[in-house]
């Protein structure tokens, strides 16, 4: 059973958060997938992550690729999957994401905008949705300037 993490941004802007989550996924050895909800957007984000510094580089893709199974980190937008599945998914922009989904990953980061209404609302309902589903669930805040868990729920399956 996974674990889902949801990071309020409130003072952080995704593109600062998005390569600091990434480098720790890559650095627990996981597969990362980037979930957005549209490809000009993912697009967009390509280039951001191409442009970055070269000492922060992340190795990436656009799904759709000849070789998307090879990717450590691939952008992906709705309706698109990699095979295989991911160790991690990162969603950004409200993509969707089940919690049977999560159940099925080591780890799910949720980042969601504080400053919009629609996402503080999409965001509790999978944080209710994951909680009944057995899933282990974390709400990180930055309220006081730096990440700090706020809540927890659910229990680690025992290994």
């Amino acid at each position: 059973m996974g674990e889902v993490h949801f990071y309020h941004l409130t003072r952080t802007p995704r593109e600062a958060v998005l390569p600091v989550l990434i480098a720790r996924a890559r650095d627990a050895g996981w597969r990362v997938e980037v979930r957005g909800t549209q490809s000009a957007a993912m697009q967009e984000l390509d280039m951001a992550l191409w442009l970055g510094p070269d000492d922060a580089f992340l190795p990436h893709g656009l799904c759709g690729g000849p070789h998307d199974a090879l990717q450590p980190v691939l952008l992906t937008a709705a309706g698109q999957a990699p095979a295989p599945p991911c160790d991690c998914v990162l969603t950004i922009d409200g993509a969707a994401i089940t919690p049977a989904e999560i159940a099925d990953r080591a780890r799910v980061c949720i980042l969601f905008d504080g400053g919009d209404p629609a996402m503080l609302a999409q965001s509790r309902a999978l944080w209710k949705a994951c909680v009944a589903a057995g899933c282990v669930a974390k709400y990180w805040s930055q309220e006081s300037g730096r990440w700090e868990m706020k809540a927890q729920a659910g229990q680690p399956a025992p290994q």
